[in-house]
């Protein structure tokens, strides 16, 4: 008798193992040295008794059968290792042969033909198999070809499937998949059996997938679904797949089974819904100028945004839950207008009114309020939308027109007024510049075509005429620039802490006045030097032009501030003339040269853009005083080594 075969049985169902171990003992030609039930022991088993032969399950938890092949043939090169499995398909054959198994063998083939089918894979050499009805059940024929009938429908079903399938080893390896799975993934059947199922999302591992494959393999859960990423050819797209266990009559697992379905186009719909809806959630939160929440059907508030927690003083957290009738005075409460709002949005489709509403420190508001009822697709009230907006400044603007209805007609003389003293600047303005400008163009004249002709004192004389001439000009031009700039608000100062004396030094000098300066001397303001100038030379020019000498500036300390006073002899100002001097284009009527009219309104607003005040009194003897105040630095103020001139 022939020496028995050393063989291996590695299935991880108990029951397997003993039909096929048994089966193989009974045959007389092979020994089973061993038996194992993962692929962990399978490589153990091969290093420990090299045996000639072992079948090994191609689905096992943890470590399946393809996995563990080519350890097992690194332990022994020389065991032939014939793969035992429950999968069939083509595919999963190729795959187990690359891997170096010597033989495919699936388990729906009669365990009777194993001995046989391993010995001819052992001696290369086929062996007859038995003659029909030779030792054979034929009850067992019968239930054979009616499994393989069934088999074959399952077979057909799951190849013509429109979605896509695989079965997997209990380790998540793919044994089979179907035309839709590899049309879905891109790659022939061929490049996907053999590959784990969570690896099949890319390169890197779906730990999503793979965790969710190990829940159902160990029974943790019946059912899995996942979404996962699948990069194909550039593009990725989404598939949800759906893992299951099939297990045997005893609940036993068998293998996992697994519905693949491209979701990319519901994946895509449902993120641009959710970036909308996030967009509009966003916006809604963002607006901070209108209160805009929701309301359940009863009143009840759901939603606060930030406009909503600015306007009425509440926080998500405190009223979220609470009916909205908090906003409401205790009177509207007790007539239950809140709820009748309500009442007319739902019949009407949307409610709107201006009324008070109470914020949480318990001041009012006027509020305009907008409710809009909101109906599902059914015609089923979901809830209120409320959108509240804060007018009681608009409302204050209102009655404040009412208020000023009575003034139109005065405003109305007023421009009308203006307008003739528009015109009458014009004309004033134009005459005040011909008047230089022609003396300018005289001595200028003179001096070209005459120069040889004219004395020495002559020539001086024109030159001094271009001189006054040009700085009346100037003056004039500086007065209007400032004006206009005063007026659009455009004209900017530099306060700074500078000594009064020099300032009004400049000013006199710059007119070529005889001036007494009073109380000056160590007098240190916080302003603009350029703008008190003007303002020095405005007050000294109108003095020379309308009042009469000897021409004073006085100064003195008052509080805080510097009060300086230009004083001239002249007669005064008429007391109906008083009111509006420092108006523009007021003029002193019936006076010689009577100017634009702006210089003394030039002077009022210099002095308060540097947080001082203008305005004209009378000093004693009925002299005319116009005055102005600035800031006043105090000497502790000073920061040392201040050398300011004209300090005492």
């Amino acid at each position: 008798m022939e020496t028995p075969f050393d063989v291996v049985v590695v299935d991880d169902a108990a029951d397997v193992r003993a039909v096929v171990g048994l089966q193989l003992r009974l045959s007389r030609r092979f020994n089973v040295v061993g038996e194992g039930s993962s692929g962990a022991e399978a490589i153990a088993l091969a290093a420990a008794h090299r045996p000639a032969a072992m079948v090994l399950d191609a689905s096992m938890p943890d470590m399946d059968g393809l996995e563990a092949l080519p350890a097992i043939l690194e332990a022994s090169p020389s065991t032939l290792v014939v793969m035992f499995s429950g999968f069939g398909g083509r595919a999963l054959e190729v795959a187990a042969r690359n891997l170096g198994a010597a033989d495919f063998v699936e388990k729906a083939i009669p365990l009777r033909d194993l001995p046989a089918r391993l010995l001819r894979v052992l001696q290369s050499a086929p062996e007859p198999a038995p003659a029909a009805g030779e030792g054979v059940d034929e009850a067992l024929v019968e239930g054979e070809a009616v499994l393989a009938q069934h088999l074959e429908r399952f077979r057909t079903v799951f190849d013509q499937a429109a979605i896509g399938m695989a079965t997997m080893t209990l380790a998540g390896t793919v044994v089979r998949v179907n035309p839709a799975l590899a049309g879905l993934a891109g790659e022939d059947e061929g490049a996907l059996v053999g590959r784990r199922y969570s690896d099949l999302t890319g390169t890197a591992h779906d730990r999503a997938l793979h965790e969710a494959l190990v829940r159902v393999a160990g029974g943790g859960v019946e059912l899995e679904e996942v979404e996962h990423a699948l990069p194909i050819r550039g593009a990725t797209v989404w598939v949800r797949s759906t893992v299951t266990v099939v297990r045997d009559p005893d609940g036993r697992p068998l293998y996992l089974f697994a519905q693949a379905e491209d979701v990319t186009a519901q994946r895509l719909a449902l993120e641009e819904l959710r970036a909308s809806e996030e967009r509009l959630r966003l916006m809604i939160e963002g607006v901070a100028d209108y209160a805009i929440f929701m309301l359940d059907p009863g009143g009840h508030i759901t939603t606060w945004n930030t406009g909503a927690e600015r306007m009425k003083g509440y926080r998500a957290a405190e009223v979220i839950g609470r009916h909205f009738r908090l906003f409401y005075p205790a009177e509207a409460q007790e007539l239950r207008h809140p709820e009748h709002e309500l009442d007319v949005a739902v019949r009407e489709g949307r409610y709107e009114e201006e009324g008070w509403r109470i914020r949480k420190d318990g001041t009012r508001f006027w509020a305009n309020v907008v409710i809009t009822a909101l109906f599902d697709r059914d015609g089923n009230l979901v809830g209120f939308g409320k959108v509240t907006r804060d007018i009681t400044e608009r409302r204050r603007s209102e009655q404040a027109r009412d208020r000023a209805a009575a003034e139109l007609a005065d405003a109305i003389e007023q421009l009308r007024a203006a307008s003739e003293q528009t015109s009458d600047f014009l004309a004033i303005v134009a005459h005040e510049l011909h008047s230089p400008i022609a003396a300018m163009t005289g001595a200028a004249d003179i001096l070209a075509e005459h120069w040889e002709e004219l004395e020495e004192d002559q020539r001086v004389e024109n030159f001094q005429n271009l001189t006054r001439s040009a700085g009346r000009t100037r003056r004039l031009l500086d007065e209007l620039l400032i004006a206009s700039r005063l007026e659009a608000g455009q004209l900017d100062v530099m306060i700074e802490t500078v000594p009064l004396a020099p300032i009004i030094a400049e000013a006199v000098a710059g007119l070529g006045l005889t001036v007494e300066v009073v109380g000056a001397d160590g007098v240190i303001v916080s302003a603009d030097r350029t703008r008190v100038v003007q303002i020095l030379t405005n007050l000294l020019a109108n003095a020379a032009r309308y009042g009469e000498p000897p021409f004073t500036v006085e100064v003195r300390s008052a509080g805080a501030s510097a009060e300086v006073r230009v004083c001239d002899a002249g007669t005064g100002i008429s007391p109906e003339l008083e009111a509006q001097l420092f108006r523009k284009f007021v003029r002193g009527a019936g006076r010689r040269d009577r100017g634009t009219g702006l210089g003394l309104f030039v002077v009022r607003e210099l002095s308060r853009r540097q947080k001082g005040e203008a305005w004209y009194e009378r000093g004693p003897g009925g002299r005319t005083r116009f005055c102005f105040r600035l800031p006043r630095v105090a000497e502790s103020q000073i920061a040392p080594g201040f050398g300011g001139a004209g300090r005492g």
